[in-house]
Formats: structure tokens, sequence, C-alpha cells
């Protein structure tokens, strides 16, 4: 086995193993989820999906690609401050575009709940990243826990996100269609002047 860049990153492997693949089999089970609702009557706008869907499939591979990079046998702890604090600034910016998206859609009005989950909670997590990852030089082991916490965050986060988007789509998303579909039959059945 390689030797890591640092021994203060050994002891950590089994964690990652757990987290990326976790991260890996979500995002697949994620393209099985899109494909079977692809079939409903219920289609949201691209503008939508990428507020808050696409998302949710950035932040498993962000778990994951954290997850590669503190297993891979860097030569040197500075590769790996790099390499991750370029994962957690390009998370902040991916979070200020998905917060755009956000207010720019008009398919669904975002509840307390999504902020939190959608915007605020990766935004947070990305930040912790790229902080720990500075850090990292310190030599002291919080900016570990930091940086397995945000990959953890960002797995729970997005499972959260995922489930949230298929009980909309099964509970909440027919209701609306049935609620537009009687205003039409209203209108259709209502007389004109």
């Amino acid at each position: 086995m390689a030797e890591l860049a640092h021994p203060l990153l050994s002891g950590w492997d089994n964690f990652y193993v757990i987290v990326g693949s976790s991260g890996g089999a979500l995002i697949g089970l994620q393209f099985v989820v899109i494909t079977l609702i692809a079939d409903t009557r219920t289609r949201g706008t691209t503008d939508t999906i990428s507020a808050f869907g696409t998302p949710t499939i950035v932040h498993l591979g962000a778990a994951l690609l954290i997850s590669a990079i503190m297993s891979a046998p860097w030569p040197s702890l500075v590769a790996v401050t790099i390499a991750l604090a370029v994962c957690g600034i390009a998370g902040i910016g991916y979070c200020v575009i998905v917060i755009s998206r956000a207010r720019r859609q008009k398919d669904y009005k975002p509840v307390f709940e999504d902020w939190l989950w959608h915007m605020v909670l990766p935004s947070c997590a990305y930040a912790a990243l790229t902080l720990a990852a500075l850090s990292l030089h310190t030599g002291s082991r919080i900016p570990l826990f930091l940086i397995a916490g945000a990959a953890l965050g960002l797995l729970f986060i997005a499972i959260h996100n995922a489930w949230d988007t298929v009980i909309y789509i099964a509970v909440e998303a027919p209701r609306i269609e049935e609620a537009k579909d009687e205003q039409r039959d209203d209108r259709v059945a209502t007389p004109g002047p």
C-alpha cells in the first residue's frame, strides 16, 4: 500500500471508502429515479431542475471527490491542501449559482426548508471544507474532522434533497396538476359573456 502524504491522514481510509462509495452509488440511483419520473405528467423546467435537482448530483459528486482526494497517496500536504481548497471554492461558487437559479425559476416557490437544505447548508459545508483545507498545515487534527464533516454533510444534504424531490414529485405535484385540470375544466364549462 502506498504511503500517505502525512501520518495525520492515516486512519481515515475506511471512512472515505464508506463516504465515497455511498456517494457514487447514490449518484447511480439518482439517475435511475430521474429516468423513472421522466414519464410522469409533471415536468419541471430547466431552471427548476438546475436549482433543485442538479445540485443533488453535484453534492454527491463532491463527497466522492473529497473521498478520492483524502484517499490518494499525495506527495505532500500542500497538494492535498490545494486540491481540497479548489474543491471548496468551486463548491461555494456553485452554491452562488444555485441560489441565483432558485430565485430565477418560476415553477416552485421555495420555503424556508428549501433555502436551508438547498442553499445554506451546502454553502456552509463548502466553506468549512475550504477553511479546513487551508488549515491542514497546522498539524492539528481538527481540520481533518472538518473535512470529514463536510464530506459526510454533503452526502446527507444530497440524500435529504433527493428524498424531498421524490416526495414532492410523488405527492405534491399530482395535486397541483389536479388543481390546474379542475381550473381548466371550470373555465371550459363556464360560458363566457
